[in-house]
């Protein structure tokens, strides 16, 4: 009988690829280092060849973001991370140390289950890909059903550059009926050894809980804080660069902007002087009533729009067409406060604060509200006030004086260069890295052996001897002492 119910066909579908992927990974577990970095050099040159053809197919299919700046992430994916992993030994032996008599062999996880966002979707397929076979890993991708068309072609173009560069059918592939039945397959199968979530809360709290190990990166929630000890202009620039970029729709950048009340005037003019909108308390309140949908999550509508399409969405009169950011005053942080919340949109809240030590606390309640373990940016020159926020913000990336969305990715500071950020255990993640192809594998330890049980006796023995000979010295200081007073 043939199957016409969408659900089971794409259960059906999910199976059949992970068969698939299992048998590609096998081949790819034969593999040496040369050739597991032939196929992720085929991954890199056809990703960076056809970045602006995706980009502009992505930003058409989602209507989130600028394709231009979707060409940057994609050559960031294909680029950028390639040169960080291809000189990384991740299969074989890794290391071996002679004085302890201990190796370290690298050795595949499986199949990967790679959930993709709709916000970052070609970008992501790219780099997940590669980090993937890096370590010896076929993947299998879940598509956002938003972003289909232009993820399978991505997985399409890619598939095609492995198996010409000599690598097994099925070693990158992905559901082309994406259903949460689908998923859900995808994440419990047994022939799944790790699942790669970036997404939504949802979606990760689902990998976590599927009974197979994950890795898994929520939302992002990042203030910014611009200390007095900062360069303004520069700190101003950083920040709606990073928020505009791609319009906002990578989970790094910063959401609200806190400072001290005495920098207020000189911040407000300056975000002012670069092109930023600072709302109207009633102009706020009305966008404040769009940013979240009854259901107190964020309005897919406002998701990588610029500010004019907001504009007209929300109804908000007054906003100039050439506004690069809309700035919105904040007083509290709660569920019910909208510019407290990630906005994944050229909006920003502001919060103004009496003191660094306020200032401090604000940030602190605004990443445990969401965002926990994520990502913190901080202005300043004050190297004693940075190293006392470092040490109290509960975030994984912590950025100084560089752009949130660029700096927490890797692409304007040193951190490992990825496009999913482990939030640690505060956020909920299993990781707090930056995930790269080292999170992919498992390390197996040869260890040779030192010493016999003999040898762990005499040790023991050593040991009781010491202690006695310690207690004699003691009584014998005690005793001389006793005689002395």
């Amino acid at each position: 009988m043939e199957l016409k119910d969408k659900d089971l066909l794409s259960v059906q579908e999910a199976r059949n690829l992970l068969d698939g992927a299992k048998k590609a990974q096998a081949a790819l577990a034969r593999m040496d280092q040369q050739q597991i970095d032939r196929l992720v050099k085929a991954v890199s040159d056809a990703g960076a060849a056809h970045a602006e053809e995706l980009a502009k197919e992505a930003q058409e299919e989602t209507g989130f973001g600028k394709w231009q700046d979707k060409i940057l992430k994609n050559q960031f994916a294909a680029r950028t991370v390639y040169e960080a992993v291809k000189d990384q030994k991740t299969v074989g032996i890794l290391r071996e140390d002679r004085e302890n008599r201990v190796w370290d062999v690298g050795v595949p996880v499986g199949v990967i289950a790679g959930l993709v966002p709709s916000t970052n979707p070609t970008s992501t397929v790219i780099y997940k890909a590669m980090i993937a076979l890096k370590g010896g890993n076929a993947i299998v991708f879940s598509p956002h059903p938003g972003a289909k068309k232009c993820i399978l072609h991505t997985v399409e173009i890619l598939a095609e550059a492995v198996k010409k560069a000599g690598g097994p059918e099925n070693a990158i592939s992905a559901v082309s009926i994406p259903t949460m039945e689908a998923t859900k397959e995808l994440m419990g199968n047994p022939n799944t050894a790790l699942i790669l979530a970036t997404g939504g809360g949802a979606m990760v709290k689902s990998a976590y809980s599927s009974g197979t190990p994950a890795i898994g990166v929520g939302a992002g929630n990042g203030p910014a804080f611009i200390d007095k000890s900062a360069d303004v202009q520069r700190a101003v620039k950083h920040i709606l660069d990073s928020k505009t970029f791609d319009n906002g729709t990578i989970c790094a950048s910063e959401q609200s902007i806190v400072i001290e009340k005495s920098m207020e005037q000189t911040v407000t003019e300056e975000l002012k002087r670069q092109g930023a909108y600072l709302m109207h308390e009633d102009q706020s309140k009305q966008l404040a009533k769009f940013i979240l949908r009854a259901n107190g999550t964020m309005n897919p509508m406002i998701v990588g729009k610029t500010c004019a399409q907001i504009a007209e969405y929300a109804g908000l009169a007054g906003i100039p067409k050439d506004a690069r950011v809309l700035v919105g005053r904040e007083t509290k942080v709660g569920h019910d406060a909208p510019y407290s919340r990630e906005k994944l949109a050229p909006i920003l809240g502001m919060f103004v604060e009496e003191n660094t030590e306020r200032v401090l606390e604000r940030c602190v309640e605004i990443l445990h509200l969401e965002g926990a373990g994520h990502t913190f940016s901080m202005h300043a020159r004050d190297q004693e006030l940075i190293r006392k926020f470092a040490l109290a913000i509960p975030a994984s990336r912590f950025l100084v004086n560089t752009p949130g969305a660029l700096g927490g990715i890797g692409a304007t500071t040193n951190l490992f260069p990825a496009l999913t950020l482990g939030c640690g255990a505060v956020g909920g993640s299993s990781s707090s890295n930056n995930i790269g192809p080292m999170d992919l594998i498992n390390i197996k330890r040869v260890a040779f052996g030192t010493r016999g049980l003999e040898d762990l006796r005499a040790e023991a023995n050593q040991t009781g001897n010491v202690c006695a000979d310690a207690q004699a010295i003691e009584a014998i200081v005690e005793r001389i002492l006793k005689e002395l007073l």
